[in-house]
């Protein structure tokens, strides 16, 4: 008979400690230590998403093309252009005033398509810039100045104007083909075997020679250089 009340005793202690147990409130749970990897979602890719190492440019041949080569006596030159600022550039065994020094060049040089420059940038690295056909230049501003950009600094309006005068009236010259006066005899007569949008194209290269701060004699070297590549390619 003394089993009985213990037996209701003790169902009666397990029944209170199970209420009890119900009616505690839940502990919460401990906020992120970093020790357990978090889920990942498509937010965490945006950066890469819109900023590719795949598409971004990595290095400074990324937009240089190869538009001419010019042999003086001893000296070359390699024009180069920068598609994306269509800033124009001349290299040579002398560094510009960019530090650029042409190494190399390569081709046939009766196929303008196989020309290529190597070309030592500041810190020692050589990029190989090959001959590509120039892509269509911009649209002016409302000014008549260039809308290119770059270190060298843009031709401004009187630039252009003289650059198309120049190709009219070329015998006279201009301030910009590295002739101390007007052309000689025998540079007008290739001149005149050129079209008008040929001189004038040329002239605004050699504008922006100047504003780079090439000297007389340099701009001179590739002007003539320039006129017998057009005339070439006629």
């Amino acid at each position: 008979m003394k089993q009985v009340p213990s037996a209701l005793f003790l169902g009666l202690c397990m029944a209170v400690t199970l209420h009890a147990a119900e009616t505690l409130p839940q502990t919460a749970a401990p906020e992120d230590d970093g020790a357990i990897p978090r889920a990942v979602n498509m937010e965490d890719f945006e950066a890469l998403v819109t900023n590719s190492p795949f598409t971004r440019s990595l290095g400074v041949s990324d937009s240089l093309i190869l538009t001419g080569v010019a042999h003086f006596e001893k000296d070359t030159f390699a024009t180069l252009l920068d598609t994306k600022t269509f800033e124009s550039h001349v290299v040579s065994k002398t560094p510009n005033f960019q530090g650029w020094q042409l190494v190399a060049v390569g081709g046939n040089s009766a196929e303008i398509q196989t020309w290529s420059a190597k070309i030592q940038i500041p810190g020692g690295e050589v990029i190989s810039v090959r001959y590509q056909k120039p892509p269509p230049k911009p649209a002016r501003t409302k000014s008549g100045g260039s809308t290119s950009g770059g270190n060298a600094p843009p031709l401004t309006s009187s630039q252009m104007n003289e650059a198309k005068t120049a190709a009219v009236n070329y015998k006279e010259g201009f301030n910009a083909d590295g002739y101390p006066k007007a052309p000689p005899p025998e540079m007008v007569a290739k001149l005149s075997r050129l079209s008008t949008s040929q001189r004038e194209t040329i002239n605004q290269q050699m504008f922006g020679l100047r504003n780079q701060g090439l000297g007389l004699d340099e701009r001179r070297k590739i002007y003539e250089g320039l006129v017998d590549r057009s005339l070439q390619r006629r």
